[in-house]
């Protein structure tokens, strides 16, 4: 029997990494399976990593506020089987435990570090022997090597300055980005009394953290176009309050933007494509995923399908999820399997906005307010309309103009062309 993994789950298709936020046990802690070991957050949801055995904690190896990388393993679990083997030679170890041993000056055990920290250390040649962790169980934290960083006072490893020289300009070239990062203490700012200090969440940490890594590695770029909505403004002030009577929840403008939307990816199915470094996916299934936020959060949960569901079954799902976020029951597997990403900017009475891409989606749309402006018409008149911009963010090793302009194109005239003839809901 051997000692069993516990690893950083994946909570969504676009998430890649995930922070340990509290560990919910400690090394000998007795966990059956399905126990929560601990809470982890991403940009999209904060969850619990349950155990998969049933056993004792062995060791732990990412501490509070490390950030992993999917896959990698978090702690060590001994299982009940090996155990009961361990509980079998009891008996014959206990004599040699009772005996005075001899001691030796063996070296240390080799501590274990996470990836985060172990980079930041060998670009910044500290040497981890001298530093110490605030962590569980006095574990260095990425928290504790940005901290030494930002003091200038580098504990260097036993190398030679030539080296360390070469090693460091190295370092500069391949990672400017993370250097950028490094705060330097010239540039700390200072808190001025009347200013409020409010803490960074690890949602909003992690927010954080995803959208660097968008805007650093895809190349966006930015299109809009203008469409006018008035007959679909028409429409549904028609039909609303029937609407609610009957259904139970309300019909928005949002559900004919989606629908919109899934049947012009329908028609243009490179756009429904992500990037996967030496291939690009284009994918069958169309799942739109829809922001839906709190005060101070935001989550991507997936309308799946999106191209098969009426007006009515979109708008049923939109506001599902806009209960299930404000009462805090939306589920991982809600936020899984987007393929592109809606955002109705709208709400906050926006009219224009460039949106960072969700990755690996290729595009994210933002449906902007409906404002009535003046318009002028095809017989040359003016006329007051209802309008609204639609801003599209798109990945360019994916798309290019041509094709988000034909996309766009698709989008603006199914909503100029909705109405109570045109348009069914059920």
């Amino acid at each position: 029997m051997a000692i069993e993994k516990i690893t950083m789950p994946q909570l969504g298709e676009s998430v890649t990494e995930g922070t340990i936020s509290k560990w919910l046990v400690k090394v000998g802690s007795q966990v059956n399976k399905y126990d929560p070991l601990a809470e982890i957050i991403t940009d999209k949801v904060t969850a619990e990593i349950p155990s998969s055995y049933t056993g004792v904690i062995k060791e732990i190896l990412a501490g509070n506020g490390d950030t992993l990388q999917v896959g990698e393993v978090i702690c060590l679990i001994e299982t009940e089987a090996k155990l009961e083997q361990e509980a079998q030679s009891a008996e014959i170890s206990a004599e040699k435990v009772s005996r005075p041993q001899p001691v030796h000056n063996k070296k240390p055990q080799k501590a274990r570090y996470s990836p985060a920290v172990l980079k930041l250390s060998q670009e910044h040649g500290i040497d981890l022997n001298e530093v110490s962790g605030t962590g569980l169980g006095g574990r260095i934290t990425r928290k504790d090597v940005l901290t030494i960083i930002e003091s200038g006072a580098i504990p260097r490893t036993n190398v030679s300055t030539e080296a360390l020289s070469a090693k460091q300009e190295l370092v500069t070239k391949q990672d400017a980005v993370t250097s950028k990062r490094v705060m330097k203490p010239e540039n700390v700012i200072t808190t001025n009394q009347g200013d409020i200090e409010i803490p960074v969440s690890g949602v909003r940490r992690a927010i954080a953290n995803q959208m660097i890594k968008s805007k650093n590695e895809v190349p966006h770029a930015w299109m809009m176009v203008e469409v006018d909505v008035t007959d679909l403004v028409q429409y549904r002030n028609e039909i609303k309050e029937d609407f609610k009577q009957k259904e139970g929840f309300n019909i928005t403008y949002f559900a004919f933007f989606v629908k919109a939307v899934a049947q012009s990816l329908k028609e243009y199915p490179e756009m429904n494509s992500m990037w996967a470094e030496d291939k690009i996916v284009q994918k069958k299934d169309i799942n739109l995923s829809i922001a839906v936020s709190t005060e101070n959060e935001l989550f991507t949960p997936v309308i799946r399908n999106a191209d098969e569901k009426s007006i009515k079954g979109i708008a049923r799902e939109i506001n599902d999820y806009a209960l299930k976020v404000r009462s805090g029951k939306l589920k991982v597997d809600d936020l899984k399997g987007g393929t592109f990403t809606v955002n109705n900017t709208g709400t906050i009475g926006s009219v224009q906005s460039m949106g960072i891409i969700n990755q690996p989606q290729a595009a994210i749309l933002q449906v902007e307010s409906i404002i009535k402006r003046p318009v002028v018409m095809n017989n040359n008149m003016i006329a007051i309309r209802d309008m609204v911009n639609l801003c599209l963010s798109l990945d360019h090793r994916v798309l290019d103009g041509f094709i988000c302009g034909k996309f766009m194109h698709k989008v603006k005239q199914i909503l100029e062309n909705t109405s109570k003839e045109n348009t069914p809901i059920y």
